[in-house]
């Protein structure tokens, strides 16, 4: 049970940025061009915790095919899932600016922008939690991809809320939900998992891996480039050998 407690204060911990994201957000007014900068970043840390954290694990369990196949699931799965919220009002849920519809403009929307915002961190948490079954150790980059990238969310997204008219109370309301949602997810993959084939891990790796690249490019960096534009690449670029180097420590 010790083991199952510290993944979920772990999928907690990094979830948590969220709110922190929200809260620097309320207080301070943050230019848009350097949460633009903090998103490219993030996404360069996700991108190489996914490769060389995830993938790499998952190839050195079971091979390429519960690679492929995960992976390929993840991303349909979780792009399938994205297009039917952003039918619904939440195609811009990490967007800064005045993208999001309102209540009024789009009876639902809420609602949708909080499911959009647990399905981009439910495949996040569960790798928190897996990565810690089996003695194994829980790689300080994939927390810290998490957690960095979880930040300029909070911030980017919170910000559109706020312009879309939506209140303080619903903004920390839904972080703190997805934070908590985040350490019952990593709580779940280390409890639910554990008895797991070496086959089953593997494809369960890919299959958030898969989803996490997929929300990358399908939410995070859209937002980054309509900031920052050519810098987008140079920054995410940083952000990637950033999280390398620390995996390698």
């Amino acid at each position: 049970m010790t083991g199952a407690l510290i993944a979920g204060a772990w999928g907690l911990f990094a979830g948590a940025a969220l709110l922190v994201g929200a809260a620097v957000g309320s207080l301070v007014r943050v230019p848009p061009r350097l949460i633009a900068l903090v998103m490219a970043f993030g996404s360069g840390v996700l991108m190489s915790a996914v490769s060389f954290e995830l993938f790499a694990e998952a190839y050195e369990r079971s091979g390429m095919a519960p690679v492929v196949g995960g992976a390929v699931g993840g991303a349909v799965v979780y792009s399938g899932a994205n297009a039917l919220l952003a039918r619904r009002g939440a195609r811009h849920r990490k967007r800064s600016g005045e993208q999001q519809p309102s209540e009024a403009e789009q009876p639902g929307s809420g609602n949708a922008i909080a499911l959009g915002a647990l399905l981009d961190g439910i495949p996040e948490s569960v790798v928190i939690g897996t990565g810690l079954l089996g003695g194994g150790h829980l790689g300080v980059a994939t927390v810290g991809a998490v957690f960095v990238s979880n930040l300029p969310e909070g911030l980017a997204s919170s910000a559109g809320m706020r312009a879309a008219g939506r209140g303080r109370r619903y903004v920390f309301t839904l972080w703190g939900g997805i934070a908590v949602a985040g350490g019952l997810a990593a709580l779940a993959g280390y409890t639910l998992l554990g008895g797991a084939s070496e086959t089953v891990m593997a494809a369960i790796t890919a299959v958030a891996g898969g989803a996490i690249l997929a929300m990358v490019a399908d939410t995070m960096i859209p937002e980054a480039y309509s900031r920052v534009h050519l810098m987008t690449g140079l920054v995410t670029v940083a952000g990637f050998l950033s999280a390398f180097a620390l995996s390698h420590v």
